[in-house]
This record gives structure tokens, sequence and C-alpha cells, in this order.
């Protein structure tokens, strides 16, 4: 079972922002944003992932990327039940962005936009050496479930200590990552920089200057390998990895909901 919820606008609804939210947290991260596209008149739609806070499933595992593929179609559709006939945006933040984006590289139709935050292309750190990508490939064949358990500091996430020490104490949050998930990710990213030229949707990158975690050169290339013209990024100066929870959320909410405009 996969758990959902919606926040509303007063009023008339301008259209609704579907979100995907990143490795290890839940849908219920983003107050921030949401309380600023709820008043601006957007009505946002959000779900916890499969092995991910409200929702069942392993913690941090997928038999396959597909797993994550159909769950986010079956989001979608119940969104245009939710809400039928609006415009429907999509915000995608790190593991998210991925989702995102290898579902509009395949499933563009119906859809008017997205936004992809903390894009995850290029991981940081050093490249794995060959030898440890061959142990991951042989282990996830013959133990995928066997998982590990990655402590990340909410100190990367955002210069906020308030929102640093939330995310540490959050029970809904987990840490553990099974080798079939790091194996199906990593194919997905090769799979996705492949197709960057087949991008057919209005799009806007935001992206921490400073993110510890994923690369901000991988956004840029990404967004310059893209051909279709409508598309848009915007990096915070000394930004971490959640453009939406760090000290400049409010112009982030501002740049967001100024593209949405542009696009109804």
């Amino acid at each position: 079972r996969l758990y959902y919820q919606t926040w509303l606008p007063e009023g008339t609804m301008r259209a609704v922002v579907a979100l995907a939210h990143g490795v290890g947290e839940h849908c219920g991260r983003y107050g921030k944003l949401v309380g600023a596209l709820v008043s601006a008149g957007y009505a946002v739609a959000g779900y916890d992932m499969r092995g991910h806070g409200r929702s069942g499933g392993q913690r941090g595992h997928i038999d396959s990327w597909d797993d994550y593929r159909s769950d986010f179609g079956l989001f979608l559709e119940l969104v245009g039940r939710l809400f039928p006939g609006a415009p429907v945006f999509l915000y995608g933040h790190s593991q998210g962005s991925l989702v995102t984006l290898d579902y509009i590289l395949r499933h563009p139709e119906g859809l008017r936009g997205a936004v992809l935050s903390g894009t995850a292309l290029e991981p940081a750190g050093t490249a794995a050496p060959p030898l440890l990508v061959l142990v991951a490939r042989t282990l996830s064949r013959l133990l995928p479930r066997f998982s590990m358990r990655v402590r990340l500091e909410g100190s990367c996430l955002s210069r906020d200590p308030e929102v640093a020490k939330a995310y540490m104490e959050d029970p809904l949050n987990h840490w553990y990552r099974s080798v079939r998930w790091g194996t199906e990710g990593l194919k997905t990213i090769a799979w996705i920089k492949s197709h960057a030229g087949d991008v057919r949707l209005p799009v806007l990158f935001l992206h921490g200057e400073m993110d510890p975690l994923v690369k901000v050169e991988g956004a840029k290339r990404f967004f310059e390998a893209i051909t279709y013209p409508d598309k848009a990024i915007r990096i915070y100066p000394g930004g971490l990895h959640e453009p939406h929870n760090d000290i400049q959320w409010q112009e982030v909410a501002r740049d967001v909901i100024q593209w949405l405009e542009g696009h109804l």
C-alpha cells in the first residue's frame, strides 16, 4: 500500500503539483513549499514511495526501477481522478527527480511541466572502482535485499539548524539502502543521461550551489544537453541539498510559483 496526502487551496484551484520525494524521507517534509503553493492557489498531492514513510515495503529496497515507475504512474492516475481537468505539474526532489525524469521521458502526455530539485544525476564523491561495481552487481543478483545503513546528516540538507534537527529526529525517515536499489539507481541514471535530448516537456531545475550530496555540475550538464527550448535552471549561492528547506526557501518558492504561472 502507498500512502498519499493532499493539500488544497481556498477558493479557485489554479493547478495541481504532484510531489515525488527523496530517498529515505517522505512527502510530509515539504511544508514550507507546500504552504507557499497552496497560498498561491495550487493544490499539492504527495505520496510516500514504497519502502518509505507510511508506505509498505522493505525500507530502501526495490526489485526493479519499474517498481518506482509503476507506482508513480498509479499515483498520477489518482491525481487525475482527484483533480479532473486540472493542469498537472510535477515536483521531484533528489531520488524523486530521477523518478520524475524517468517518467516524463516515457510518458510526457497530459503533463504541463516538471520541477527538478537537487537532481541526483551525479552523486558526490569519487567514482566507484570497477571492482566495487562488479561486487555490487554480483550481490544485487545473489542477495538483492541485502541492505546497508547509510547515515545522512541533516546538516547536509539545510543551513537551517531547525530543519537539520527535525530531519534527524523524524521517525518516518530511514537510512537504509539495498544493493539492488543501488544497482537499479545507477542503471536509471545512465539511461536518463543518454536520453536528455528526448525531453519534450517544460522543465525547471533547482540546485544548491554547495550541495554536498549530488553535484550541481550534473544538473548543469544535463540541462545543457536538453534540446527542448522551454527549460530553466536556478542555482542558489551557498545552498545545500534541499533548496525548498534551506534558508533561501522563500526565494525558491517564488521562483517555482513564477515558473508555474508562466506555464498555465
